[in-house]
């Protein structure tokens, strides 16, 4: 069973709530009028498996908060109107669902999430592979072969120890299908693979690339997560 929360406006809450009560896959634990106080409270609670937003009344803002939660739920999005429908899958929604939301349509979606959520569970993280588009052919990449990703503009950069593959493609899409257990996000611009960092240290993360290293930079905040995760010996 999911956990969910409902981001609504009272009326439409109740509405969402009634298809969310008919499906047993589902634990309503939360609604929220006021999408700011429900980002904010996903930022400090991570037992949460799926968040139902209506976009538009959160508004264009909501995705930077959204791209900044550490630990993201699935997001599916309700809407009036398809205004936010590409942004939405840039940010790796699950679903948009345009009102009235049948419950034949919810329940399709809900099924999504449940099957993503099962796939993430049952895969071997170092055993993952993704496919990559270059001109008319797909090239295979095994996950644990990417050093660093780096963004730049709209796209991203995938970086292995000799090759660089650019992909239109958002940071925090990227980071959510990566396995948290190898890859850390250490700037707004910079995920890198924790099995080759070499060193942390104020300003920068050092990692190994091949017989190289390589300086990145890292963010204070996400310097103070990843070293409040580590074992720390001092003299």
């Amino acid at each position: 069973m999911l956990n969910c929360i409902i981001i609504d406006d009272k009326v439409n809450s109740n509405i969402l709530g009634g298809l969310v009560a008919k499906c047993h896959s589902l634990n309503l634990v939360g609604t929220y009028n006021d999408s700011g106080s429900a980002l904010n409270k996903l930022s400090k609670q991570h037992n949460i498996d799926l968040a139902i937003i209506n976009i538009k009344m959160a508004g264009a803002d909501s995705f930077d908060m959204i791209n900044n939660l550490s630990n993201p739920p699935n997001f599916i999005a309700v809407s009036s109107d398809g205004q936010y429908a590409m942004k939405a899958f840039d940010y790796n929604f699950v679903d948009y669902l345009l009102k009235p939301v049948s419950y034949s349509r919810f329940c399709r979606a809900v099924d999504k999430t449940i099957k993503y959520n099962s796939q993430k569970e049952i895969s071997n993280p170092r055993d993952m592979e993704i496919f990559i588009k270059k001109d008319s052919s797909l090239i295979r990449l095994n996950i644990k072969d990417i050093t660093y990703i780096e963004a730049l503009e709209n796209y991203i950069i995938l970086n292995t120890n000799d090759k660089k593959y650019t992909l239109h493609y958002t940071m925090k899409g990227i980071e959510y299908q990566l396995p948290p257990d190898i890859f850390k996000r250490v700037h707004r611009s910079f995920i890198v693979n924790k099995n080759l960092i070499k060193s942390i240290n104020e300003g920068y993360v050092q990692i190994i690339i091949g017989n190289n290293l390589k300086n990145l930079p890292i963010g204070k905040s996400f310097r103070n997560i990843m070293m409040n995760e580590l074992i720390v010996m001092s003299r």
